[in-house]
Parts: structure tokens; sequence; C-alpha cells
């Protein structure tokens, strides 16, 4: 990173525009969850939101997306102008109020909750204009978290998860075309021929070229 990146993660003793590699000792700031980029397309312009966050890790880390929400959902009541402001949490907890919206966001939202810390642009915080930040919650496997540090801890418990979802994505790129129910048994082998390797990419790159789909398929003549 250069001077101004580092200054928008908290990094010291970093001066000038020239980029060079920095290691991190912070660890709310290690791996995916730490990175400004999915903080901020996770945010709405005027605020943080524990829904889209807490959505994009079940899709693209748990490889388990939620249901669509129900038709005619009310849409969550932003703070008032002329009232004291309320946090996300307390606005969320009027709208999951509904009968609808309190199963999935059961799911989502203490996921999401878990980076309240960071910013709508990822940048570290301890209040908002509410008071202090509560990032506190408890998963869907009753495991609880409170910021993205113990959130982390509580993903890697289970790492075929994310490395399976990282598996079908690198699978549908290198066959060209969406992954069918015949594809997951193949998806199920590299995962499972990578643990003792302690999945490493190279072994899941590996795990690809070798599979029949990938060899097998065939190139569209146009």
């Amino acid at each position: 990173m250069n001077e101004r990146l580092a200054r928008h993660y908290g990094i010291p003793n970093i001066y000038g525009t020239r980029f060079r590699r920095v290691t991190l000792t912070d660890q709310t700031r290690m791996g995916l969850l730490g990175q400004g980029s999915i903080l901020t397309v996770t945010s709405y312009p005027n605020r943080t939101s524990p829904v889209l966050r807490g959505k994009w890790i079940l899709e693209n880390i748990l490889g388990t997306p939620p249901p669509p929400p129900p038709p005619n959902v009310p849409p969550l009541k932003e703070n008032d102008d002329n009232a004291k402001p309320r946090s996300v949490r307390e606005l969320m907890e009027e709208h999951r109020k509904s009968p609808a919206c309190a199963g999935c966001h059961a799911v989502m939202d203490p996921l999401g909750f878990s980076l309240e810390n960071f910013d709508g642009i990822g940048e570290w915080r301890t209040k908002d204009q509410s008071g202090p930040i509560d990032a506190s919650g408890q998963l869907a496997d009753g495991t609880k978290v409170e910021g993205p540090v113990t959130l982390r801890q509580a993903l890697l418990k289970h790492p075929e998860q994310f490395v399976g979802t990282v598996t079908e994505k690198l699978l549908t790129y290198a066959l060209g075309r969406g992954l069918e129910f015949y594809d997951m048994r193949v998806v199920r082998g590299i995962v499972r021929e990578a643990a003792p390797n302690d999945y490493k990419f190279s072994s899941l790159i590996m795990g690809i070229v070798k599979s029949t789909p990938f060899q097998m398929r065939k190139v569209q003549e146009w």
C-alpha cells in the first residue's frame, strides 16, 4: 500500500505514493472481511448494511445464499432528521418484528453486525452518530461473535465450506457454464483431496484440471 491507502486502513509510518508490501499486525484487517472494497460494496451510500454484509458472507464464504425476500416487504425505516439518531441495530430490530422477515434476518444479521465497526467505506470506528458500536451477535449454530476477529475464527471452524464455495466458482469459470447437480460430486471430491494439503489454492486448481468435467468439456464452435 501507499500512504493514502495506509491512512485509510489506519496503518502508521507509510509515506509517499509508492506502493510497497506491508505486513499486517492488526487482526481486524486480516483476510477478506477486512478489505475496504468488500465493506464498501456491501454498504449503502449513507450507512452500513448488516443485511448486505451478512448476505455476502452467506453467498461467497459459506455458499448458502438466503432465499429472496418475500414480496411487498416494507423498506427499513431510516433515521428522522428531527429525532435522535438510532443505530442500525435498533432500526433492524424494528424491521425484524415482521414474521415474514425474522427468519432470514436471524441468519444474516449476526454475520453483518459483527462487521459493524467498519463504516460504509471500511474505515474502523468505535462509535457512530447514535453512540458506541455493538458488534455482538449469535450465529445460527449458537456461536457467539463480537467483531471481525471472532467472526473469522467461527468461520474457520468449517474451512471446507469456504473451500467448497471457491471450488464451485473456479469450476464454473473453468467449464464456461453453470454447475449442475451432478457436478457437486466432483466439487466434493476436489475439496476432499485438497484437505491433506491444507486446502492450498494450487491443490484446487490441480483438482479441477484433473477432473472429468474439465477434461471432457466441449469447445463450442462458432
